[in-house]
């Protein structure tokens, strides 16, 4: 039983141009709550072609929600965008990716000197320790799911199915320097299926632990329905960041959204064969899982909990009547609220569709989400607090 609650909603960026942040696994906010990160593009409900940036910037909260420019990208996706964060929770340097010639690499961008770097691999996420990142071929990511990676760049393994030489490359911050720690060959070789047979694999949704010790990632392979539709399953795993000791933490049939809750621990919206489609928490290198919040929701959403443990935040794929709902959920109490409704235009093609991606911010006051449900792609503000400060 879900029970209706919707809070105050504000947009925080305007038209003309369109702005989203992207996916939920990271903060849009700057560390005194005053800046939001965002991406702005001059179209919506396509997908972009090689040669199209988006201008990436900030908005100030504390000015009439300003839109501050700092730089501009011609890596990014509808889904994710072009992984812009601030630097390891610095106050003043953005990391992004961005293209060079025929390739992708990172930038890093201190906002206040105009100090830039250029690194040698494009990033997939950071380490809490701000030593390292991951990496993955996005060529290969792109042409694969699209949505996820970037057009555009030349792909040496674009005709090999599963290679040994790209999968997962750790990325030495300091040191700018990287090296392949898990290979798709690898993964694909030690977790055979007859149905990995002749068909492309690849990574996708890579994010490091906590303590920065280990990380998890799926390995997804390319099928096609019956209509000759493409489809994908997905394993997942977690490693220590030098892509040893590798745990299956769930080889049954898909995984799809998580973020982890501890060193330990991960909470994952899976198909597992006990009680398919829920939230489970799994124990890593264990074989326990829990279920959280169990036939609560719609299906599928992006899940993550309060900095304080309390809440579980997540969202909904359009339903029938074509709107997205938010939902909180009492983890201790175990009752669900939706906190809000938003219209989403099903003429969307699916690599351009705008989830909400929910984002807490630090404080866990607000949470910023991107949305169409006003006829053009925007950043949002929910206020939470009648929840999470009462």
């Amino acid at each position: 039983m879900i029970e209706i609650h919707h809070l105050d909603v504000r947009r925080i960026t305007n038209g003309p141009k369109h702005h989203f942040f992207g996916y939920f696994d990271k903060f849009p906010w700057d560390k005194s709550g005053r800046y939001i990160l965002a991406n702005e593009i001059d179209f919506t409900a396509r997908q972009p072609v090689a040669g199209e940036k988006a201008v990436l910037g900030m908005i100030d909260l504390q000015d009439n929600d300003r839109f501050i420019p700092l730089a501009e990208t011609y890596a990014w996706c509808w889904q994710q965008g072009c992984m812009l964060q601030f630097l390891n929770d610095s106050e003043s340097t953005i990391i992004y990716n961005d293209r060079e010639g025929d390739h992708f690499v990172a930038r890093t961008l201190d906002i206040r000197t105009g100090e830039k770097r250029t690194l040698c691999r494009p990033v997939y996420c950071l380490s809490p320790d701000g030593k390292w990142a991951l990496s993955v071929n996005f060529s290969r990511l792109d042409r694969e799911r699209p949505g996820y990676g970037y057009p555009g760049a030349f792909d040496p393994t674009e005709k090999v199915k599963i290679p040994d030489d790209d999968g997962i490359f750790l990325v030495d911050l300091k040191n700018n320097t990287s090296k392949l720690v898990v290979s798709i060959k690898e993964i694909t070789e030690k977790y055979f299926r007859s149905d990995m047979e002749d068909t492309p694999g690849w990574f996708n949704h890579l994010l490091f632990s906590p303590d920065s010790r280990r990380f998890a990632f799926f390995h997804r392979w390319r099928l096609w329905a019956p209509d000759g539709s493409p489809r994908h399953l997905t394993h997942m795993f977690t490693a220590n960041i030098d892509g040893s000791e590798i745990w299956p933490l769930n080889l049954e049939d898909m995984s799809s959204h998580y973020t982890w809750t501890a060193p330990d621990k991960i909470i994952n919206f899976s198909n597992r064969f006990s009680h398919h489609w829920q939230y489970y928490l799994y124990t890593d290198r264990t074989h326990k899982t829990e279920i959280v919040a169990k036939d609560t929701f719609p299906g599928d959403g992006h899940c993550s909990y309060s900095s304080d443990g309390k809440w579980l935040l997540t969202d909904s794929y359009p339903e029938t009547d074509d709107f997205r709902r938010l939902f909180l959920y009492d983890l201790a109490g175990k009752k669900a609220y939706e906190i809000g409704k938003f219209y989403s235009d099903p003429s969307y093609p699916i690599p351009a569709r705008c989830d909400l991606h929910p984002n807490w911010s630090r404080d866990d006051s607000f949470v910023c989400i991107d949305s169409i449900h006003e006829g053009s792609r925007q950043m949002y503000l929910v206020d939470v607090r009648p929840f999470t400060k009462a």
